[in-house]
């Protein structure tokens, strides 16, 4: 007895029917391993059709897939909604005066340092010092009151330049140095960014800080 043969035979349902799992899994969406199904059905044995079991497994995994590239875009929509209210909260802190341990930026105007000295202290000290962290003046501060006003004077009485300055209360008992804290003043914030997770901001200073080390905000000036 002759065996029917066809030119060009395609392998058997059975043997594609074992490839399916990794043709699903290499599958990019559903639409794709539906063209798979059908060029699959088209091509079968007809002596040796697949069996309605089988068929009936891989339109299953056809379903899963569909469903998971159905809640992937779902994903990837509530990731962009996301972001775009994330992006909104970042721009509500551009232009805002924001009080922080910083350096500051001075602009020939007095600056309101902000530090709250050791409980025991009885003498404390505001150092001033510039950007390359020269100190440039120190001024008394109260031991009582965490306000400290600089006038933007060196220690010898002139006025010095515009720029990026930084202070730090020294309180004192006596002559023991008992702490040193960076003050606190209002900057405005130029620039705002999520970096690790975490809202940095950049200030006029062209310091970075930490959303969190806010201590105070008000409209900018």
């Amino acid at each position: 007895m002759i065996t029917p043969t066809q030119p060009n035979a395609q392998p058997s349902a059975t043997a594609q029917t074992q490839d399916a799992p990794k043709q699903i899994g290499l599958a990019s969406d559903f639409e794709t391993f539906l063209t798979m199904l059908t060029v699959q059905a088209q091509n079968q044995d007809p002596l040796k059709p697949l069996d309605a079991s089988e068929y009936a497994s891989q339109l299953a995994q056809f379903s899963m897939v569909e469903q998971q590239v159905q809640t992937n875009k779902l994903l990837a929509t509530l990731g962009r909604a996301l972001g775009g209210a994330n992006l909104d909260k970042l721009g509500k802190w551009i232009g805002m005066d924001v009080r922080a341990p910083a350096a500051f930026q001075y602009e020939g105007e007095p600056v309101t340092l902000f530090a709250t000295p050791a409980p025991e202290a009885d003498k404390a000290v505001m150092v001033i010092r510039d950007s390359d962290g020269a100190v440039v003046d120190r001024v008394a501060a109260s031991t009582i009151d965490n306000k400290t006003v600089w006038t933007g004077q060196g220690s010898d009485g002139q006025p010095l330049a515009a720029g990026s300055y930084s202070a730090t209360l020294e309180s004192y008992d006596g002559d023991e140095l008992l702490s040193t804290r960076l003050a606190e003043t209002y900057s405005e914030v130029v620039e705002a960014q999520v970096t690790d997770n975490q809202v940095m901001l950049t200030l006029e200073s062209g310091q970075v800080v930490a959303a969190t080390t806010v201590t105070g905000v008000r409209a900018g000036t």
